[in-house]
């Protein structure tokens, strides 16, 4: 690992921060992200020279206090195949609605030849089992979200979402918690599994608004948003908003690891001193 700049505070491991996206299928323990204020920043990155940025949106952008995606997803496993959802041991966080489909379906021994063809019927049952139940979710906008959507709007950034949901699911929470406008642009789940696949559509959609010279920033909170933004040559600023820890994000190399989004903002971030991690 390189030097880095940073800035310590009381740091919180995963267990203070709990990503509540549809698959813990009920509450967590509020952020404290807010009061942890560390920074690794590689030497010679500027957060701030982007032309675009992709935003994950569970653990990221916000955390939803509710169960509507993960009831959605108990639904369809029940209606399709008669299964009754059990997530422990399937890999949840940083992986994709598809792909923790997958996970679920090989783990209770249904060939991939009987439930491959049916995932567009899955699909679309999720898809409007939210919507249907939209009026539920229940969002937490992350600690210093908005303003650090402001800052880069008013620079003129195109923002974009890359995300593991299904666009309509994705779009939904979003919408709910107000975000929608700060969006030009979103890459999901569905006809792509793979986070990696989905990071390289929302870096060619920028490019197609923007011009093939963009530069694109990638904004996540797992592991999987990291090792996806470098498979695709981008960037990365890691946030602890999520359920991994700062240290856990910073074992795994972004150019940039913050506590909260709130940091980002901060007036002495390129003055920070350099104690170890």
């Amino acid at each position: 690992m390189e030097p880095e700049k940073t800035r310590t505070g009381d740091s919180a491991g995963a267990g203070g921060r709990l990503k509540s996206g549809w698959a813990s299928g009920g509450s967590a323990s509020s952020s404290t992200a807010a009061t942890d204020h560390r920074v690794y920043l590689r030497p010679g990155f500027d957060w701030q020279a982007a032309d675009a940025y992709l935003f994950d949106i569970d653990g990221t952008l916000l955390n939803s206090r509710d169960a509507v995606h993960y009831h959605a997803f108990h639904h369809a496993v029940e209606h399709f195949f008669g299964l009754d959802l059990r997530l422990d041991g399937i890999p949840v966080h940083g992986n994709t609605d598809i792909g923790i489909l997958r996970a679920y379906l090989e783990a209770a021994n249904v060939p991939e030849s009987e439930w491959q063809p049916r995932v567009p019927e899955v699909m679309a049952f999720m898809c409007a089992e939210v919507t249907r139940n939209a009026a539920s979710l229940r969002i937490e906008i992350c600690p210093g979200i908005l303003s650090v959507l402001n800052h880069l709007r008013v620079q003129g950034k195109l923002l974009g979402v890359a995300s593991g949901n299904l666009e309509p699911i994705g779009w939904a929470k979003v919408e709910k918690c107000g975000l929608r406008v700060y969006f030009s642009f979103g890459a999901f789940s569905g006809e792509r599994e793979k986070r990696d696949d989905i990071i390289a559509h929302g870096i060619r959609q920028a490019k197609a608004l923007c011009g093939p010279e963009t530069c694109v920033y990638v904004v996540g909170d797992t592991p999987a948003d990291i090792a996806s933004a470098h498979a695709n040559n981008a960037p990365v600023i890691a946030a602890a908003t999520g359920i991994y820890s700062f240290r856990e994000l910073l074992e795994h190399n972004p150019e940039m690891c913050i506590a909260c989004c709130e940091d980002l903002l901060q007036p002495d971030l390129d003055d920070a001193p350099k104690p170890g991690i």
